[in-house]
């Protein structure tokens, strides 16, 4: 870990010359689940005048054109991107060679389009041979503890977990809402067999790389890619993970570990702290993103 906090900026501008690619993060970083963060969209608008590409990666378990769609109707323009990947997208492709496979839906409703087209039965827990968990049936109410006894049941039949969001909060407005990365950690510490869609894992990445490189007309190195996201365990360790830049949004997810104070008073050990779950350190900080 450094021995000194990362520079705070107070835009990306500094950091986007040199690249060729920028992956971003959505929910916090672009938008609080409700409405956008007008300076943020401004900046992905004026990294994209500057020919550079914008690559939105979310762990949202729904296909990138759902999502698409969603921040449409809160008022993300699509000028400020190029395209969407998300955990849902890795999520299919698992799925899909997969044919034939019984599987329980662990999730709401909202995030059914994940299997539209694919060769598989929605079934009940009882005759499942796969968990796909999208998250809460309702996050707004419900806690993981009130899936314990569902999780020791799925435990019992040995069923594996496939984690559509490895997130394990999410903010929606000014509330931080669980995910179904919070259920996947629970039934791994029961000892349940889980294979996670989305970051800080490979398959997203790889994904979100292979478009922007066809949009580009060629590869990018690591070394041209700048991550933008505001969760330590997926957006920064994902991005260490691969050899990418990293500017971390302070005030996403992590708000309470830091404060407005901190954008003027960098505390290297508070930082070391909040950043030592990814065991990484990001390029640069920022409160929100702005140009």
């Amino acid at each position: 870990m450094h021995a000194a906090p990362p520079p705070v900026l107070p835009g990306i501008a500094p950091l986007v010359p040199d690249r060729d690619l920028i992956l971003c993060d959505v929910w916090g970083v672009v938008h609080n689940g409700a409405a956008p963060y007008p300076d943020a969209v401004d900046a992905l608008q004026r990294t994209r005048d500057a020919g550079k590409t914008v690559v939105l990666i979310s762990n949202a378990p729904r296909p990138g054109v759902v999502v698409a769609e969603q921040i449409a109707a809160i008022g993300v323009p699509a000028d400020c991107y190029d395209a969407v990947v998300t955990s849902g997208d890795v999520t299919r492709n698992v799925l899909s060679t997969q044919p034939g496979t019984r599987l329980y839906h662990l999730g709401p409703s909202r995030d059914f389009p994940n299997y539209d087209g694919l060769d598989l039965a929605l079934v009940e827990i009882e005759d499942a041979e796969l968990i796909v968990c999208t998250g809460l049936f309702d996050d707004t109410q419900e806690t993981p503890d009130d899936y314990a006894e569902l999780l020791q049941y799925a435990r019992s039949r040995g069923l594996p977990m496939l984690c559509a969001n490895p997130d394990i909060v999410v903010e929606r407005g000014d509330r931080l809402i669980w995910c179904a990365g919070a259920l996947a950690e629970s039934y791994t510490s029961i000892g349940g067999d889980v294979l996670y869609a989305g970051k800080p894992y490979d398959a997203i990445y790889d994904t979100a790389l292979a478009l922007a490189g066809k949009r580009r007309g060629g590869q990018i190195m690591p070394e041209h890619v700048l991550a933008i996201g505001d969760g330590v365990r997926t957006d920064l360790a994902g991005a260490a993970r691969q050899g990418f830049d990293c500017l971390f949004v302070m005030g996403g997810i992590h708000a309470a570990d830091f404060d407005a104070a901190s954008e003027n008073e960098p505390d290297s050990g508070r930082y070391a702290r909040v950043f030592a779950e990814a065991g990484a350190w990001p390029t640069a900080i920022i409160w929100r993103l702005a140009w």
